[in-house]
């Protein structure tokens, strides 16, 4: 037994167009699953997460902060990590993430200018940072936004 292979108990999944409170003889009717009285036995019952007029949960935890809609999670490399590529190399995201430099570029990859260069190399990114287009364009190299 493992969590690939779990499976709900024997007769607790019930089919949606079960029709409950349809007599005695269905196995489901009278009260049809709602017990003895009470209010979660009448219609108009509470919200989800009411809790009776105590404070709920989703008021008692604090809320901080805000999330941007808009935020681009970009990676930066320093242009040291491109010493691995060979001279006259085209270096694209695809071959960033085959020699394992990038795991998982969710929004770009911009190349920064931190460490020391010595390769011609072709490079194509997201965007670059003023020293790293220097860097590469100095040895010959090109920098391609895309």
């Amino acid at each position: 037994m493992d969590l690939s292979n779990l499976r709900p108990a024997e007769g607790s999944v019930h089919n949606d167009n079960f029709r409950k409170g349809r007599g005695h003889g269905s196995g489901n009717g009278k009260t049809a699953g709602k017990g003895m009285k009470g209010q979660k036995a009448r219609s108009g019952a509470p919200r989800p997460g009411f809790e009776g007029g105590q404070m709920p949960l989703y008021r008692r935890i604090p809320k901080r902060g805000f999330t941007n809609r808009n935020y681009k999670e970009i990676i930066g490399i320093n242009i040291c990590a491109l010493e691995r590529f060979d001279d006259d190399a085209v270096v694209t995201i695809e071959t960033l993430i085959e020699t394992g430099i990038v795991n998982n570029p969710k929004d770009g990859v911009k190349i920064l200018g931190n460490g020391e260069f010595t390769k011609k190399l072709n490079v194509k990114a997201n965007a670059f940072s003023a020293s790293a287009r220097e860097k590469i364009e100095i040895l010959g190299g090109t920098c391609e936004v895309i």
